[in-house]
């Protein structure tokens, strides 16, 4: 099969596959582009915005489903905010700044404890449990150990290396269950967590290459909305009616912007290539586009296209997902024997619970208006689902609910029961970057470069897993594209 040639014409016509936040921010960085006359979001499910869902209870309480709290910090950061000011949002953000509690506050359950994990110096230079030694201890060796040459290592074997067996067990093995909902002895470092690998290989060490730099950055103007993130110290931030409310604003832009063509319900069940192109077959039709930019999870591009793709179709089927019950709880008071921004579980504690957060510390404001409440959300599964629950469609809700209020009662040693719950079987909804995922990304896009293949690739299954990185991911795809600022 003669695959299609890229020619240096302008777009026409580009095609956008998946509506979650990154098919959304791709369309609108593709929306303010002269080059660009016809954008076609295709969306298989009813919803746009995928895993950025918000419930909001018509007492006025929110509950999130999905991320909650949005980091302003660098450059992605930044570059969200940008977006968010051009929507017209500033008036619906919810500022938690670093001196708020919820930023200095966050625990860790330890041997059926709940540890406050260090915040200030002071607590650096003394043994704070559950660590058996002075985290200072820790820093100050980790500048005396040698580089790796290794190309990739995981999260564990790094931080082990450089800081200790005990924090990568306990702490960083906490962090990426938060984060990744993965395992830490599996996760590369050099893809979840760049700044660190790149720290090592440019300055021999994690701690200078957080006080000198660790390499280029991208460069990214604040506009007004960030100057004030960084002039008011804040450490994250939400929206008044739930981070819903930015893929929602997103697509009335697109509604707006006259360019763009929203499908909902259009799952896209094979493409193929044509003299122009691509033609996306539908269930019900075919759509035609110059260029697809995918916003795909891999796996489910995996299985659209052409069998003359097959080298890149199975490398974006070894690009696996793990599933996440996510539970939030409602409970009449105050009911928090701690204030923060809540607690993770390492998986020696406890496999299958991942962590707590305590919604009502950070956003008081999602809290419904009359009466004290406390809004809990708990996380569960991720890489553990299958061993702890077993398939995530054979699971009932019931026994979800059940273990996660088992867990708010030995933890927090809370009594009483919720008075609301809704459970969110998030299915293969964070990727995980194992051993190696940075030239599985790399030989991808080789793929498409060297067969002239008309197809981007964005979204968190290549190039980070956050709000801020898959909104980059979306905006550097369209640069790459069409070779102009946005």
């Amino acid at each position: 099969m003669v695959l299609p040639l890229i020619t240096s014409q302008p777009m026409r016509t580009i095609a956008v596959l998946g509506g979650g936040i990154g098919g959304l921010a791709t369309s609108y960085y593709l929306c303010k582009n002269p080059q660009v006359t016809k954008v076609i979001v295709l969306e298989s499910s009813s919803r746009f915005g995928g895993w950025l869902w918000s419930t909001r209870r018509s007492d006025g309480a929110v509950f999130e489903h999905g991320p909650r709290g949005i980091r302003p910090a660098g450059a992605v950061g930044r570059n969200t905010l940008n977006m968010v000011e051009d929507l017209g949002l500033e008036g619906e953000i919810l500022p938690v700044t670093y001196s708020h509690i919820a930023s200095k506050n966050r625990y860790l359950y330890v041997n059926g404890q709940l540890h406050k994990m260090p915040s200030k110096i002071s607590e650096l230079l003394r043994t704070v449990p559950p660590f058996s030694r002075p985290l200072l201890l820790s820093v100050a060796s980790e500048l005396l150990v040698a580089k790796s040459k290794e190309e990739d290592e995981s999260i564990h074997s790094f931080v082990s290396r450089r800081l200790g067996k005990e924090l990568a067990d306990i702490a960083v093995d906490s962090l990426c269950r938060g984060v990744f909902a993965g395992d830490c002895r599996k996760l590369s470092v050099r893809s979840c967590f760049p700044p660190f690998y790149n720290a090592e290989q440019r300055r021999g060490s994690l701690i200078l290459g957080m006080l000198l730099g660790s390499g280029p950055t991208p460069v990214i103007s604040p506009g007004s909305l960030a100057q004030r993130s960084i002039k008011e110290n804040w450490a994250q931030w939400s929206l008044r009616r739930g981070v819903e409310s930015l893929p929602e604003s997103l697509t009335e832009y697109l509604q707006q912007s006259g360019k763009v063509e929203l499908h909902r319900e259009a799952t896209v069940k094979q493409i193929h290539p044509s003299a122009s192109g691509w033609k996306i077959h539908l269930e019900d039709g075919v759509v035609s586009a110059d260029h697809i930019i995918s916003a795909l999870p891999a796996k489910a591009l995996s299985s659209v296209l052409p069998s003359s793709c097959q080298p890149l179709i199975q490398q974006l089927q070894d690009v696996s997902s793990v599933t996440v019950a996510v539970i939030n709880l409602e409970y009449e008071g105050s009911i928090l024997p701690v204030t923060g921004f809540g607690h993770l579980v390492p998986s020696s504690e406890d496999r299958g619970l991942l962590g707590v957060v305590y919604d009502s510390v950070p956003f008081p404001q999602h809290n419904r208006p009359d009466g004290q409440t406390t809004r809990l959300t708990v996380m569960m599964g991720g890489a553990w689902f299958q061993e702890v629950f077993g398939p995530p469609e054979a699971v009932t809700e019931e026994r979800l609910i059940a273990r996660a209020t088992e867990a708010v009662q030995s933890h927090l040693g809370v009594t009483t029961s919720p008075v609301w719950s809704r459970v969110a079987l998030q299915r293969d909804c964070i990727p995980q970057y194992y051993l190696g995922h940075f030239s599985k990304v790399a030989s991808m896009r080789g793929f498409i470069r060297e067969n002239n293949l008309p197809l981007s690739l964005t979204g968190s299954s290549y190039d980070g897993v956050s709000v801020n990185d898959v909104i980059f991911s979306g905006r550097t795809a369209v640069q790459e594209l069409l070779g102009t600022g946005v």
